[in-house]
């Protein structure tokens, strides 16, 4: 067979991971170019590169609407090696941390398209997000919904780096105690905290807390626990300082594969799922109450988080 064959050509094509990816979302329908390169955070050059020669073996169809170039793979209208190859591919695929996270960008990129309008109520549903945002920008609902909780709760953070999440919690509760035991995060917290009255900064180690028995209504861990090397003896720890009625909020990186964190960040932990989380928390005798994705900003870069409700069992 001459090495220029059509059906060489199709699988050099499929010997991608990035085209595989793509394939995977535009099979689901129509992308532009950059829905795409945001759903996979991948530089519009590389879609557009790899879409080419997607295209060129026919695997995906193209359409112009407007100056938007809109892709799209239909098995049903590919011719049948094409299919066959692409079924192949699909199959051994299987569902990867890498691929739950490109769904979840993929439903907050078709999220954030304009709906059709249909007369002015609809035009204004369709545009009172955006509208919204540039009003009042994007902050308030979250930090809006921090008066729930108790006015009297003590509240840790624990790994506190910077501060940021203690300076957004203070005002809504009776005390925080942010914690950590890097010096430079310190001077950096206390630089952030100290207009802040109810704000004590206190140097300690997560592994033996710089608490009393029972102190805190609640404690926060984000972006912490990947960092440990001992995610349930931090949680058994955090677990002491808890009063009995405590919870233990836990933001993380859920479970991904991208291996260059440990060297690059020094990360012990490639995220965790939900599994993981159920049984560390089982170990350090806590309950998990609640495990959450969290929404993906459409341009970030990084994996996707979760937030975890953790009780005393």
């Amino acid at each position: 067979m001459p090495d220029d064959s059509p059906v060489i050509s199709l699988y050099a094509a499929l010997a991608d991971g990035q085209r595989a990816r793509m394939l995977r979302l535009l099979e689901r329908g129509e992308l532009a170019v950059g829905e795409l390169a945001l759903a996979l955070q991948l530089a519009q050059s590389t879609m557009s590169r790899n879409l080419k020669a997607l295209h060129e073996v026919g695997l995906v169809t193209k359409r112009a609407e407007g100056t938007a170039t809109l892709y799209r793979l239909a098995p049903e209208a590919l011719a049948p090696e094409a299919r066959r190859a692409w079924e192949l591919l699909r199959d051994s695929l299987g569902e990867t941390p890498a691929h739950a996270d490109d769904d979840r960008r993929l439903a907050e990129v078709l999220a954030a398209r304009n709906p059709d309008p249909k007369g002015f109520f609809g035009r204004v549903g369709g545009e009172w997000s955006g509208l919204r945002r540039g009003l009042f920008g994007e902050r308030f609902v979250a930090e809006a919904m921090l008066a729930l909780l108790p006015s009297d709760w003590t509240v840790a953070d624990l790994g506190c780096g910077t501060g940021e999440i203690a300076a957004e919690i203070a005002p809504f509760v009776r005390k925080v105690v942010a914690i950590d035991r890097e010096p430079a995060m310190l001077d950096a917290a206390r630089r952030r905290l100290r207009g802040l009255p109810n704000v004590e900064v206190r140097k300690g180690d997560l592994l033996d807390l710089a608490a009393k028995a029972g102190e805190f209504d609640a404690c926060v861990l984000s972006l912490v626990l990947h960092h440990m090397r001992d995610p349930i003896a931090v949680l058994a720890s955090a677990r002491k300082a808890l009063a009995k009625h405590g919870a233990l909020v836990v933001i993380d990186m859920a479970q991904h594969d991208r291996r260059e964190y440990r060297t690059t960040m020094g990360h012990e932990h490639l995220g965790f799922s939900e599994r993981d989380i159920a049984a560390f928390a089982a170990k350090a005798r806590l309950s998990l109450a609640l495990y959450r994705p969290l929404r993906p900003a459409i341009d970030a870069r990084g994996p996707g988080l979760f937030v975890a409700r953790l009780a005393k069992a």
